[in-house]
């Protein structure tokens, strides 16, 4: 997985590599000497108001829910191209979810044979707390 090819979001969406912006810098935490020196922090941004990738109702959506830029960045790895590899499954995951599209439920009513094991267990629950009384003196 390689930057020269473009982001596979789903089975139908595919953003060019053109509209993805990299910006490297040098990571924060452990890793001695080369983590100080080398640009292993890795920001991945795309522009979502001008993206040519995006149908109309898929910008909208993205819009509603990131704004005109989603960014995502990635420090996990002392490596800039695991941590470029990363922020790609990460962008396109999060795409991926915000583009998903909850069908609503369908209320239903409980089925004849769920009615039956839901008075089964009340009329089971009952037995056992009856048996737990102490006896009645007319018994």
């Amino acid at each position: 997985m390689d930057g020269d090819d473009g982001l596979n979001v789903g089975r139908r969406l595919v953003i060019p590599p053109a509209e993805l912006l990299w910006r490297f810098s040098a990571s924060g935490g452990p890793g001695g000497q080369h983590a100080n020196t080398s640009n292993t922090r890795a920001e991945l941004s795309f522009d979502i108001a001008s993206s040519t990738a995006l149908g109309p109702r898929q910008r909208a959506r993205l819009l509603e829910r990131f704004g005109s830029v989603v960014r995502v960045v990635v420090s996990d790895e002392r490596s800039q191209g695991r941590n470029r590899q990363l922020a790609r499954e990460r962008l396109a995951q999060r795409l991926e979810e915000a583009l998903r599209v909850e069908r609503p439920r369908r209320p239903t009513s409980p089925t004849a044979a769920s009615r039956q094991r839901r008075l089964r267990a009340k009329q089971h629950r009952a037995a056992l707390k009856s048996e737990r009384r102490p006896p009645t003196p007319d018994q």
